[in-house]
């Protein structure tokens, strides 16, 4: 109802009736166009099927709209490598993916400003469990 509201067009999906959202939560899935980074709909995390589709002219301009958000757990980037890397390392989230490479367990896993709480995952996940002390005995 939101992304409508805002000028969003539901491309796919529907709005639950009323007396549907009456017997508890539920998000349909639904994609929306003619979304702008300035709705609520792209700008806060929704935690259901729910995809928006942002358009850009430029890659700087996809780059800007990527790390204009309070948040950067994860991000996705395809394309031609050598560019796709470029645009990873502009991208400030904790996780980026390249031409959709899957996570290795090795590597820390965790966001940047409100995405995340610390690490998980590699040695900073491990890092995250512990509490350093000094004991001093003389």
């Amino acid at each position: 109802q939101l992304g409508v509201e805002e000028g969003a067009t539901l491309a796919i999906g529907r709005i639950p009736a009323l007396e549907e959202a009456d017997h508890g939560y539920f998000i349909a899935p639904a994609v929306f166009t003619g979304v702008n980074n300035s709705m609520r709909i792209a700008r806060e995390e929704i935690f259901g099927p729910v995809l928006c589709i942002l358009t850009y002219r430029t890659v700087e301009e996809a780059i800007d709209i990527a790390n204009d958000t309070p948040y950067g757990l994860n991000a996705a980037v395809d394309g031609p490598r050598e560019e796709a890397l470029r645009v990873a390392a502009a991208i400030k989230a904790g996780n980026v993916y390249v031409n959709d490479a899957p996570r290795d367990v090795t590597a820390p896993f965790g966001g940047y400003k409100a995405s995340g709480m610390g690490r998980e995952g590699g040695v900073a996940g491990l890092l995250e469990f512990t509490q350093l002390k000094a004991v001093f005995d003389h």
